[in-house]
């Protein structure tokens, strides 16, 4: 089995989160995937989000706000 980290990109509302996750790569398997630890990491995150809550979805990930760029 091998280990890969990536970076997930959350988008909700105002704000992006990147999340660093771990994918797991096996051969004959359904891969590559998350871990169940990981994939309940970006749930939390995407809910703090939407709860307006940054500081808690700060914790586990990088948050930026977006801003509209006048054309």
């Amino acid at each position: 089995m091998s280990k890969k980290i990536r970076t997930k990109f959350i988008r909700q509302g105002g704000y992006v989160a990147e999340v660093d996750v771990e994918l797991l790569d096996e051969p004959g398997g359904w891969s590559p995937y998350l871990s169940v630890q990981d994939s309940y990491r970006l749930d939390e995150v995407r809910e703090a989000l939407r709860r307006g809550d940054i500081a808690s979805a700060a914790r586990d990930a990088r948050v930026f706000s977006l801003k509209p760029v006048a054309v």
